[in-house]
């Protein structure tokens, strides 16, 4: 199959109509590179990028559920810890963490893989129960998680960068397990600088981050996370050139090169040769 992978983000299960600049090359070519450096650990459905637009990647079954690997406190599971749980996903959180700290050993906290509305926490317990994946297989998603969040976080320390959480997908491909979607993007992943951390954390100040964590921010700080079932507001401007910049700062850090952006003004002829090239 062909995966064309546009400008748009989304945030809390909604979709933007508003485009950040060449997102979709900049993140395309993000999983390339974490493909690349996680196909030791697990197959993937991914091909090949013929075009930084342009994934051709194995048509797998996905599975009913995501798995987010939480090396710290921080986004989904602090509000979740603000608000009084000390229980994530089945995992007990200890007293007495600050935001952003680290935990003793990574989570794995899985959720459930919604078509429509909201995905939703659940326990390792509750998958079996409910026959999303069988006990089997879901001990193997928990194992390949942790080592590719393993990966990644010695993949990002190597660029002065914290991998704080990230979200794995997975799916079948002729009955073997298969990594799907994307890997160690910001789209999927939260990184924090290595070189602040410290001295952010034991002053209470917020962490410098690389992710998509800022437009959930922003939403929350102007109020728009409750009401946008009913209406999405308009991302501004400025904000999606700053969303632009810190994707492609990520890009650079994490790949050492400079991104180039491509012309797409003639994207649909490219396209159409690519999916006969490929026979798609």
């Amino acid at each position: 199959m062909a995966i064309v992978a546009t400008d748009r983000i989304s945030a809390f299960d909604h979709i933007f109509s508003e485009p950040i600049p060449f997102k979709g090359q900049l993140l395309n070519q993000l999983a390339w590179h974490g493909f690349q450096q996680i196909s030791s650990i697990c197959p993937h459905h991914l091909l090949e990028v013929p075009h930084p637009n342009v994934t051709i990647a194995r048509k797998c079954q996905p599975l009913p559920v995501e798995v987010v690997v939480r090396g710290y406190l921080t986004g989904h599971a602090w509000r979740v810890y603000k608000d009084g749980g000390r229980e994530l996903c089945g995992e007990k959180l200890p007293e007495g963490l600050l935001e952003h700290e680290a935990f003793a050993q990574p989570l794995v906290t899985p959720t459930t893989k919604a078509h429509e509305g909201h995905d939703e926490d659940i326990s390792a317990e509750e998958i079996i129960k409910k026959g999303l994946v069988s006990q089997k297989m879901w001990n193997e998603i928990h194992r390949i998680s942790l080592s590719l969040f393993e990966k990644g976080t010695e993949a990002a320390m190597d660029k002065g960068l914290i991998l704080v959480d990230t979200k794995y997908e997975f799916g079948v491909y002729e009955n073997e397990l298969v990594l799907i979607d994307e890997v160690h993007t910001p789209d999927s992943s939260r990184f924090f600088y290595a070189d602040e951390y410290y001295t952010r954390l034991k002053n209470g100040q917020p962490q410098k981050q690389l992710s998509k964590e800022f437009l959930r921010e922003w939403l929350i700080e102007h109020g728009h996370h409750a009401d946008m079932d009913r209406q999405l507001p308009v991302l501004p401007d400025d904000l999606r050139i700053s969303i632009y910049h810190r994707y492609r700062e990520l890009y650079e850090k994490l790949t050492g090169q400079s991104f180039q952006p491509v012309d797409t003004t003639h994207f649909n002829s490219d396209l159409a040769a690519i999916l006969e090239r490929f026979e798609v």
